[in-house]
């Protein structure tokens, strides 16, 4: 969500005008995040998120928006878009895809406690069982066939600077592979998932300690993918600490629970979490090492540190956690 392209508030008012969504009062550029260009827009009307779409393309991006839209519709606290008289979601600025969506309420939680990360579970298990009927089909975009394509061209920087790193990636991604071609895996119960829940596209709003999880948004990176790997994903977010990589159990333990109490795991989804939390942790460290070998211009862009998923996939694969039950 960095600034790549630059938005008028003429430029921006004249959207509104399009969508009849009332006249701008405030464009503020978000800085947070590396993917798209976001701004908070206020209108008479209301408080909303624009996004230009900077990667993606005209064509894949109904997946994204209508199953924000389906999500929505079903109870979730997912941001809708903003549809024109016609029903339109994916709007055009500055010669590129855009969006306006709901700007819902509440901040971020950096440090979650278990009462967080129950939310969480909770939440996460409903999405998956509301997106089950979702019509549209789009793969996970940053998944394996993307890490095959990707770790050649991370590999080179790695292989001049630290042979270590590059052999862990290599091994790694052979590891994934085979996972992913085993009978095993064929049996994750699959569908739309978020793939990128991490704790800033989460939001929470009351009293502390009685905090309500009222937003999840940034759907961006969603696809159709084993559920599991929404759940690895969490884990490796909101239950670890970021000095040791190590999982804290209290925390880990809530967020399955919460999940398997709405939508019960399968056994194969038990047995095959730990391998799956390795898979979590090498997408990240993989896409952030590519975001700082091939950077992009962009005004207040702040590529992530990739050095702690490569310590979250080593504590992983060292230290694997399996959930209770």
């Amino acid at each position: 969500m960095a600034v790549f392209t630059e938005v008028s508030p003429t430029e921006a008012g004249a959207l509104l005008d399009r969508l009849n969504a009332g006249p701008l009062r405030a464009l503020q550029p978000i800085a947070s995040g590396i993917e798209n260009t976001n701004y908070f827009v206020t209108t008479d009307r209301g408080d909303w998120v624009l996004t230009l779409f900077e990667r993606m393309s005209f064509e894949q991006l109904p997946f994204y928006l209508r199953l924000m839209q389906h999500l929505a519709a079903a109870g979730l606290p997912v941001p809708a878009p903003y549809a024109d008289a016609c029903g339109d979601v994916l709007h055009t600025l500055c010669g590129k895809p855009a969006a306006l969506v709901q700007r819902l309420p509440g901040a971020h939680q950096m440090a979650p406690d278990l009462h967080h990360c129950t939310q969480l579970g909770q939440v996460l298990a409903r999405m998956h069982l509301a997106g089950a009927d979702f019509p549209l089909h789009q793969n996970n975009l940053r998944g394996l066939a993307w890490w095959t394509e990707t770790v050649p061209t991370v590999l080179p920087f790695f292989d001049a600077t630290d042979a270590d790193k590059a052999r862990l990636m290599r091994e790694e991604l052979a590891f994934q592979q085979a996972l992913a071609a085993s009978p095993s895996h064929a049996q994750l119960p699959r569908g739309p998932i978020h793939a990128d829940l991490f704790r800033d596209n989460a939001l929470f709003d009351g009293l502390p300690g009685h905090e309500r999880l009222t937003g999840v948004f940034d759907f961006y990176f969603a696809g159709v993918d084993a559920w599991l790997f929404d759940i690895a994903v969490c884990l490796n977010d909101w239950c670890v600490d970021a000095e040791t990589a190590r999982l804290d159990d209290i925390r880990a333990s809530g967020l399955i629970d919460a999940y398997d109490h709405v939508r019960p795991l399968l056994p194969v989804e038990r047995r095959l979490l730990p391998a799956m939390m390795r898979a979590a942790a090498f997408r990240f460290w993989l896409s952030r090492a590519w975001d700082l070998a091939l950077p992009r211009e962009a005004a207040m862009l702040h590529p992530k540190d990739p050095g702690l998923f490569e310590r979250i996939l080593r504590e992983r694969i060292v230290d694997p956690w399996h959930p209770p039950g």
